[in-house]
C-alpha cells in the first residue's frame, strides 16, 4: 500500500483531535464545518495509512483505540500550541477579528444578551459571533468555545472568572392569582400555594428564606433560615418558562432577578414575600469565564470588557434603575 508523506497527514490527526474532543462525528463535523462524511473518510484514510483501527464505531458514538488515544495525546499540545501562536499573528493587527464562541444560560441571553449584541458587533466588525444558548454546563475547553457566561457561586478553579454583576432571586406571581389564592405573609403560607418550581436533580423540591430585616440587623451573622417544602401545577428546568407560567396565573414563582426584571418592572409581576430574601436558589453572581491560557485573543478581552460595562448594575426590578 502506497503511504501519504507525514504532512499529508498533519490534517487528518488534527480531526482525529476534534473527533476525540467533540465525541461524536456529527459534532466533529460541525465544529470543523465540514460533512460527517467527510469528517468519516478523512479518518478512515488516516487508519488505512497507520494500517490499525485508531477509533471503535458504534451507532450512538465514537470511542478511540489504545493507538487513536496516543497519538491524540502526543499530538495534542502541538496543536494547541499551533492554535496559541496563530491567535497571537491574528492579534498583531490593531483591531480584534475572527470567530467567537460563546455558551450563554438561554433567559439572560434572550433577554439581555442578545437584544444589545448589536452594540458589541457594530463595534468591532471583523468578529463573528457564534451563541449557544443551552442551560447545561458545557465543557468550554472540549466543545470549542472561547467563553462562557455562567449563573454561579463558585467558578472552576482551573478557569479565568472574570465577575460582570451580583443577581438576586425573587419571588413572583401575578394579580389575578393573589386575588384568587391571597397573599401570602410569611414563608409558612406557601405550603398552601401552588409553587411553580425549578426542579433539582435528586433534591426534594424546598424553597429556603431569610428575613431582610434579620440578615441586616445581624451583619457578620448567620440569620435564621425558614426551608418550606414546595408542590405545585409545575415544575420547569427554564425560569422563562416558569415566569410565563407565573403570568398565565398558575403560581408563585421563584426566579432570577434577570427573568423578571422586565415583567415586573412593568406591573404584569408582582414580588411576593418582599421581606423575606430567597437564598439558594440561584446563584447571586454572574461570570464570564474561559479555561486558564497564558494567551487570550483580542476579540474574547473585547467581549469581556464589554460584557462586564453591558450588566453593570446588574438587573433592578425598579422602573428606571439603571437604565
Amino acid at each position: 500500500m502506497e503511504r501519504t508523506s507525514l504532512e499529508g497527514l498533519w490534517g487528518h490527526v488534527y480531526w482525529l483531535n476534534v473527533l476525540a474532543q467533540q465525541g461524536s462525528f456529527t459534532a466533529a463535523a460541525r465544529r470543523l464545518g465540514v460533512s460527517k462524511a467527510g469528517v468519516s473518510q478523512r479518518i478512515a484514510e488516516l487508519e488505512r495509512q497507520a494500517g490499525m483501527q485508531l477509533v471503535q464505531r458504534t451507532t450512538r458514538s465514537v470511542r478511540l483505540t489504545e493507538a487513536g488515544q496516543r497519538l491524540v495525546n502526543e499530538t495534542r499540545s502541538s496543536f494547541d500550541a499551533i492554535a496559541h501562536s496563530f491567535e497571537g499573528i491574528r492579534d498583531m493587527s490593531e483591531a480584534p477579528s475572527g470567530l467567537l464562541r460563546v455558551s450563554a444560560p438561554v433567559a439572560l441571553a434572550r433577554q439581555h444578551l442578545v437584544p444589545r449584541l448589536h452594540e458589541f458587533l457594530r463595534a468591532y466588525p471583523g468578529v463573528r459571533l457564534e451563541l449557544e444558548l443551552s442551560d447545561r454546563l458545557v465543557s468550554i475547553a472540549t466543545e470549542g468555545f472561547h467563553l462562557a457566561i455562567r449563573h454561579t457561586a463558585t467558578p472552576p478553579d482551573t478557569h479565568v472568572a472574570w465577575a460582570l454583576c451580583e443577581t438576586r432571586s425573587v419571588l413572583v406571581a401575578s394579580r389575578a392569582y393573589l386575588r384568587r389564592a391571597g397573599s401570602p405573609a410569611h414563608p409558612q403560607d406557601l405550603l398552601a400555594h401552588e409553587c411553580l418550581h425549578y426542579p433539582r436533580e435528586g433534591d426534594t423540591p424546598a424553597w429556603h428564606f431569610v428575613e431582610r430585616a434579620a440578615s441586616r440587623r445581624g451583619a457578620g451573622t448567620q440569620a435564621p433560615r425558614v426551608t418550606i417544602p414546595v408542590k405545585g401545577v409545575l415544575a420547569a428546568n427554564n425560569s422563562e418558562a416558569l415566569r410565563d407560567a407565573a403570568l398565565s396565573g398558575l403560581g408563585v414563582a421563584l426566579l432570577p432577578d434577570f427573568s423578571a426584571q422586565a415583567v415586573v418592572r412593568a406591573g404584569r409581576l408582582v414580588e411576593v414575600l418582599p421581606r423575606w430574601e430567597p437564598v439558594g436558589a440561584f446563584a447571586e453572581r454572574l461570570y464570564a469565564i474561559r479555561p486558564y491560557a497564558p494567551y487570550v485573543p483580542k476579540r474574547v478581552t473585547a467581549f469581556v470588557n464589554w460584557l462586564r460595562e453591558a450588566f453593570t448594575g446588574g438587573f433592578s426590578l425598579k422602573a428606571g434603575a439603571g437604565d
